[in-house]
Parts: structure tokens; sequence; C-alpha cells
């Protein structure tokens, strides 16, 4: 999040919540609702300025604007965002909602909606359309968030992490793993590559295991780089989280990248939160790929 400025006091803070229909909005609308945001959805542009002209709120707003707004427009948009940007009396961030395509078609079928850019067409067109219109807001995101492989409950402790008002003393430190197959995460602070380490997937009776397992773990910790690497990291993360607090960051994100995903970065993600948990950090853990996994276990069995 954008930091107020330490001399002058921001009169009103607003965070504006957009994407893509399908991706979370009102999931992220009601999660702030939750947190003590003042939620309007669907305001329109016209009135924003009216409505930071009045006195200011007692507790910070939350906006959802998208393309069903009535007097939606992308350049409209990017005037009001620059305004707000310039304004000193006002602290302001875009959250933007991201979503993979193949995803959003895959939520609109499911639940047979219609796309409010194609209400007579199938859905892929209305996000095809929606994706490329929404291109130069999500540049201009302060917070972007991808919903692509979060549930609804994920998203929620997303918005927390990000938007708890009731934080705002502490940093909230996400360390995560993932596989470089699949492209880095968005929304990662620090990347760190852990495919020089010795990989279990070579080992078959380790294969099928993961970082978390007590023996694939051994095994990656076995390496003669692996204690040098990680003390190195350890102490880069422990040196700059009180620099990050000072700074005024509510939030900041660790990855740990490797081939699959399944071992390496599992292993340093696993003991890097273990070690800042035990020194007094706020720290959650994400590995997305084997949540991928667990997903994708779980549709079988019901399928």
């Amino acid at each position: 999040m954008s930091q107020s400025n330490p001399v002058s006091q921001k009169t009103h803070t607003l965070i504006l919540v957009t994407g893509p229909s399908g991706a979370g909005r009102s999931t992220a609308i009601n999660a702030l609702e939750d947190l003590g945001y003042e939620a309007i959805d669907n305001l329109p542009l016209s009135l924003l300025p009216r409505l930071l002209d009045g006195p200011p709120h007692g507790r910070p707003l939350a906006l959802g604007l998208d393309v069903r707004n009535r007097d939606f427009s992308v350049t409209a948009l990017i005037e009001l965002i620059d305004r707000l940007g310039s304004d000193p009396e006002v602290e302001a961030d875009v959250l933007y909602l991201d979503c993979a395509a193949d995803v959003l078609i895959k939520r609109f079928s499911e639940t047979r909606r219609r796309h409010p850019l194609a209400p007579a067409e199938s859905p892929v067109e209305g996000v095809e359309r929606e994706i490329d219109l929404l291109a130069p807001i999500r540049v201009r995101a302060s917070v972007l968030i991808d919903t692509s492989e979060l549930t609804p409950h994920d998203l929620r402790a997303e918005m927390a992490r990000w938007f708890d008002t009731s934080r705002t003393e502490n940093l909230a430190v996400s360390v995560q793993s993932f596989s470089y197959k699949r492209g880095t995460p968005r929304g990662i602070d620090m990347i760190l590559d852990c495919r020089f380490l010795r990989n279990p997937y070579w080992e078959p009776a380790l294969r099928a295991g993961d970082g978390r397992d007590a023996a694939v773990a051994a095994h990656v910790a076995a390496d003669p780089r692996f204690e040098a690497f990680f003390e190195q990291v350890a102490g880069l993360a422990e040196f700059l989280l009180p620099a990050y607090v000072a700074e005024g960051k509510a939030h900041l994100s660790i990855g740990f990248g490797c081939t699959g995903g399944q071992h390496r970065s599992v292993v340093v993600a696993e003991r890097l939160a273990e070690r800042l948990a035990e020194a007094g950090w706020q720290v959650s853990k994400r590995h997305r790929e084997l949540e991928r996994r667990g997903a994708d276990a779980a549709a079988r069995k019901t399928g």
C-alpha cells in the first residue's frame, strides 16, 4: 500500500477495487467491509469527487469499480487515479484483482452467468474484451492480487494481509514456493532461485514426496551449499525486515523457485518461515504447486 506523508495528515483514505468480472471483486469488497472499511460498490465515477469533497470519513473507503458501473470508461478511471494520486489530502490505492482468462471462462461457464461485455455471446468473447479493455488500469495498480488459484477463503486472507488496518504497526511476511515452469508469481518482492541445490526428484524413494517431508528436507539440506545459502538468505531477510517496518511497509513477499516447485523451494520456504516466526515475525506460507496438486486430487475424487 502507499504510505501517508508523515508531515501532512491525509483527509481521506480509500481503495479503488477493480479487475475483470469474475475475478473476485465482490469477495474482496465484502472482506474490506469486514475489516472496517466503508464499502460502496458500483459507485458512478462522476459521484466520487463529491464524496471526497465532504468532511473526513471516520474510516477508510473501499470503492468497487468495473465495467458495470453506469458511467464507466477506462479514460475516466485513469484520469481519476491520476487526480487522486496528485491530491495531498487523499491516500489512495488501486487494487487490481487479476485472473487468468481460462479460469474466468471456467467460472462463467460453471455459474452460467452472462458476461457483461458479451450478454448475447459466449463468455470467451466477453472475457477477452474485458482483459484488453482493462490493461491500462492494470499497469496503474498499486496492489495486484492474482486470484486464479485462490478460493474465496484464500482471497479474504490475502485481503487481510494487505489491508487490515488493525495491523498497521506490524509487517506481514509471506513466504512462498513455486515452479519456474509455471512462471513466477505476481506480487513477489524478493525472488530467490533454488535450482542449484541437490534435487530429490532424481531419488526414486523421494520423488513422490515434497519439501515438507523430513526425508526430502534432509536430502536437500545435505547439499554442501545449502547451509551457506540459507544463512545468507535468512540474514538478508532479518536485516531488511526492520528496515521495511521503519519505512511503513505493511506486507513483504519472499518467493523461492525451483524446477517443479515441489521439493527444493518448499524446503527453503518452510525453513525460512520457521526461522522468521521463531524471531517473532508475523509469517504466512504458501506452496503454489502443492496447493494446485491438492486441488487437482480433490477434483478427481469428486469428478
